[in-house]
């Protein structure tokens, strides 16, 4: 899919792999609407776009936020042509803590946002996308949602995030099967380590420890080459249905 002159929604758009890929669309001509909490930020990258951006404040897990956040970027742009799920947390908890058995209203919210925030955004513009006019493939719109190679390898303490990320990765061939019949592509990647605003917070000792863990190229991740292979998805028609790892052949310890 040609991205110039097409409408994407972008969430958590605001900062790290979804500002991104808002970052590397703009350079394509495309129509942003950037979906996150982060008012400050997400007007920021909005400002003397002339329109071409535009920021939602809303929260991915409230249904009737989300519809009418949908609803006013199809009102805006016409049209709603592909969706990047950047949105989540990664709060960490084990099951069995210093306190007692993990709090079920945090392994919750780590779910709802991660797992029902990404399935509440993507359905809700998928019936904006069947009304699309389908390019020559019958294509009419490509969903990239973001798991984590947690949802394989999850680490200690990472119950709640494995869980909602390996729910991202199962039901990615499903919908993809369902929207075949729409010309909508769906897709996953699975991202590593990367250098995002929550690792960057880290001491620059934690930082190399991580690297290390790394076999090829021994560093942590660009949010740029995220952007970079989401582009590469929108741009191959051949690429659906998949997850695929982002991760330079890591493979997470247990701790």
């Amino acid at each position: 899919m040609e991205l110039k002159d097409t409408a994407i929604i972008v969430t958590g758009g605001a900062s790290g792999l979804g500002e991104a890929c808002v970052q590397k669309s703009k350079e394509l001509g495309t129509k942003i609407a950037i979906f996150d909490l982060d008012a400050q930020r997400g007007n920021k990258l909005a400002q003397g776009s002339n329109g071409d951006i535009i920021f939602c404040e809303v929260d991915i897990v409230d249904t009737n936020a989300v519809q009418a956040a949908v609803d006013h970027v199809f009102k805006t742009f016409g049209a709603i042509n592909g969706v990047i799920n950047c949105a989540g947390v990664g709060t960490p908890m084990k099951v069995l803590g210093k306190k007692g058995p993990i709090e079920m209203d945090k392994f919750n919210k780590v779910v709802q946002t991660n797992l029902i925030g990404t399935m509440n955004v993507l359905s809700r513009a998928a019936e904006k996308m069947v009304s699309n006019k389908a390019n020559a493939d019958g294509e009419k719109g490509v969903i990239i949602n973001t798991a984590s190679v947690a949802a394989y390898e999850g680490q200690i303490g990472q119950a709640a995030y494995s869980a909602s990320k390996a729910g991202v990765v199962g039901m990615t061939l499903p919908i993809a099967r369902e929207f075949a019949d729409y010309g909508i592509r769906v897709m996953a990647i699975a991202p590593g380590l990367f250098e995002t605003p929550l690792l960057a917070s880290l001491p620059v000792e934690a930082k190399t420890s991580l690297s290390e863990m790394i076999p090829f190229p021994k560093r942590l991740g660009h949010p740029e080459e995220f952007a970079k292979l989401v582009l590469q998805i929108f741009d191959n028609p051949l690429l659906n249905g998949e997850t695929i790892r982002l991760d330079s052949a890591l493979r997470m310890a247990a701790r």
